[in-house]
């Protein structure tokens, strides 16, 4: 495989334990709570930094939207040494009595296979798209430990932003899904792929099924650390 083309980083310069985001402003909030970050990449606007967190090195990684972009830096990520790789995302709550600020962590992503899923997998099948367990586990036991309210179960990831409409949500919730987002599903498929830990704390931002409004990043600003925080305890506590 060719080296990385778009994140400009060299080896060494990112950590084993990789936090991961879409929002550029979550990456940068998530950033400042290491201890001594340096921007190691920012070619194509895919922020890259890394410190230290409880003297641990982690780095924090700008993937974009969609599986397009979050693939691709996952892959890159890989190529340069990441080993255990936690998206720190945002949902759409699919189950009511979720508010703002509330966590999904997944524990699978269901998809609509075609486009990268194809490529990637050259039949029209069903990959089975989980996180690592032992991530799984240690986000739950920290979010537990955070006294942070939270649902765990499986998501969707889906492509198309503007098409979740009321039949959308009625297919997928009848099939128990509890929350929608676009890049869970990708980084599960990558992680067993290419024997990466991954796994996934998302934060409620709306609900499809109830009347919550939209959540602005800066709404989302005091959620975010907090969330950040559980992720950090989480991932410094696993092996890579």
């Amino acid at each position: 495989m060719i080296g990385p083309i778009h994140i400009k980083a060299k080896k060494g310069e990112v950590a084993e334990r990789v936090i991961i985001a879409g929002d550029p402003a979550r990456v940068k909030q998530v950033a400042s709570i290491l201890e001594n970050p340096i921007l190691v990449n920012e070619n194509r606007g895919f922020f890259v930094y890394t410190g230290k967190y409880r003297g641990i090195p982690v780095s924090i990684a700008c993937h974009g939207v969609g599986h397009p972009s979050s693939m691709l830096v996952v892959e890159e990520l890989t190529m340069l040494g990441a080993k255990i790789i936690i998206r720190f995302g945002t949902c759409g709550a699919m189950v009511k009595g979720l508010k703002i600020g509330d966590v999904v962590i997944p524990t699978g992503a269901a998809y609509h296979p075609g486009g990268a899923f194809y490529q990637y997998l050259r039949e029209d099948i069903c990959m089975a798209c989980v996180p690592n367990y032992e991530v799984l586990r240690t986000l739950v036991e920290e979010t537990q430990k955070a006294g942070v309210n939270y649902v765990l179960g499986p998501i969707v990831s889906s492509d198309a932003f503007y098409a979740e409409d009321p039949e959308f949500v009625k297919k997928w919730t009848s099939r128990g899904i509890v929350a929608v987002e676009m890049e869970c599903a990708g980084l599960f498929m990558l992680g067993s792929m290419r024997n990466v830990k991954t796994g996934a704390l998302l934060l409620v931002s709306d609900s499809l099924v109830e009347e919550l409004g939209f959540a602005s990043a800066e709404e989302l600003k005091h959620y975010v650390d907090r969330a950040a925080k559980i992720i950090l305890e989480a991932i410094i506590r696993v092996n890579p």
